[in-house]
């Protein structure tokens, strides 16, 4: 982001760093942690918390820090001191991080939905910004989040580099030359909803990364969030459940989806809608992110086409890369310099992600995780979702089967008795109450 590398530059040459913390200490929260420690001036990672601290420490290590200056920590006022002392401070208690004072913002990077739900309310109520890598936060509840941080005075956003976050940053340039984005697209390499962790062992083994994690990016359940996080960050809906999502052949220039989609949806309903979300699979510059958008000007087009993107109506542009925790420092600036958030919901949720038998299930048993054996999600326009009382994949797990269900069945609240006690269904509930669908009666 060019204004922000100034301002961070600025904040390094005055001794004043942005302090942020960190909950998660995985994979990708690793990278994170090598990136803010080793290559941004203007910017301190001061604390991680994770459940296990010997995997906290471990991501300060691999980021250069040497382990004398790593402190765990037990209380606020310890996180406190750690931090004016200028150490680099473990814990296994997520909250801390949201009650020091001298932390500007707290990221989330676990991708649970459960606990980042309790790690961004605590955040939001202890006035932090919160910056999100985890969609699938965002695309549950996101809504009745960013009502609670509007009223705290504080951004939640999800962050840049992820492809929700990509996706935002091409719209907001599309639509500020004047082109009106009209669908907001993804490129993936793979989409098959009945991949498991077994499937994706090898996989995963070889970059290091969580079996379970892996498949949702497979089974196409972390598709299904990241473009419902961009839907309801713009307005925008799916053509169709599940999105249409076509298979390219490999290598196929992304700029050929200007004519693919107008034959899987109806051109002139397209143009007149909020515009839809979607994906291709297959197509090059992948894992990149691409918006197709129109102009209604006629001399604009005639220029359009002189600059090589066609004549029209649908004009292609696309990032060729997404790189992920290279990135997220600039949403911590955005928010903490320039109260910007990357990418929110901007009121009623607009896309839901809702839960999908894998195999066939049975009476009495117990609903897995994200990308694990027995669902997947699919990505459905919110009224849809609520007029069939579809169960949001996000509130799932734990849930007990009351019915035996086949393969590929989506899942009711009435199929379902959810755990008790969860924060996430609580403020799920309430995000229905305050963003109802029109003339929906919502019964969750």
């Amino acid at each position: 982001m060019i204004i922000v590398d100034s301002a961070l530059e600025k904040r390094h040459s005055e001794g004043n760093p942005i302090r942020v913390a960190m909950v998660g200490a995985g994979f990708m929260a690793r990278g994170i942690a090598l990136q803010i420690c080793q290559f941004v001036k203007g910017m301190e990672l001061v604390a991680i918390s994770n459940r296990t601290l010997e995997t906290a420490k471990r991501a300060y290590r691999e980021a250069g820090i040497a382990e004398s200056d790593i402190v765990e920590v037990g209380t606020t006022a310890q996180l406190e001191e750690s931090i004016s002392r200028k150490k680099f401070a473990v814990t296994d208690n997520p909250f801390l991080l949201c009650e020091a004072g001298q932390v500007d913002a707290v990221m989330e990077v676990t991708g649970h939905i459960e606990y980042g739900a309790r790690v961004v309310m605590h955040a939001i109520k202890n006035g932090k910004h919160v910056i999100l890598m985890n969609a699938e936060v965002d695309g549950t509840i996101g809504s009745i989040l960013k009502t609670y941080a509007d009223k705290a005075g504080v951004v939640y956003t999800v962050a840049d580099g992820d492809q929700p976050g990509v996706i935002m940053n091409l719209y907001r340039f599309v639509k500020g030359i004047g082109v009106r984005p009209v669908l907001l697209g993804n490129i993936k390499g793979l989409h098959d909803p009945y991949r498991n962790p077994t499937t994706q062992k090898g996989f995963a083994e070889k970059w290091g990364q969580n079996p379970a994690m892996v498949t949702s990016f497979a089974d196409g359940t972390k598709i299904s969030y990241e473009q419902a996080c961009v839907a309801n960050a713009t307005g925008m809906k799916v053509g169709k459940r599940g999105m249409f999502g076509p298979t390219m052949e490999a290598g196929t220039p992304i700029e050929k989806t200007t004519k693919l989609f107008p034959e899987l949806y109806d051109l002139d309903e397209w143009l007149a809608g909020p515009g839809i979300v979607d994906y291709v699979v297959g197509a090059a510059p992948g894992p990149g992110v691409f918006v197709l958008g129109t102009h209604e000007h006629p001399t604009m087009r005639h220029y359009l086409n002189l600059y090589k993107l066609g004549e029209g109506p649908l004009y292609c542009f696309y990032t060729p890369y997404h790189l992920c925790h290279f990135e997220i420092h600039n949403t911590v600036a955005r928010a903490v310099l320039f109260n910007d958030a990357n990418l929110a919901p901007i009121g009623t949720p607009t896309v839901e992600v809702v839960t999908t038998a894998k195999i066939d299930l049975k009476s009495g048993e117990k609903l897995d995780g994200l990308g694990e054996y027995m669902t997947y999600g699919l990505a459905e326009n919110y009224d849809i979702a609520r007029a069939e009382n579809l169960l949001p994949i996000g509130l799932a797990e734990g849930a007990i089967l009351k019915t035996d269900l086949p393969k590929d069945k989506v899942l009711t609240f009435d199929d379902v008795i959810l755990p008790e006690g969860l924060l996430s269904v609580e403020l799920y509930k309430e995000q229905l109450a305050k963003f109802p669908p029109a003339s929906i009666k919502v019964t969750a």
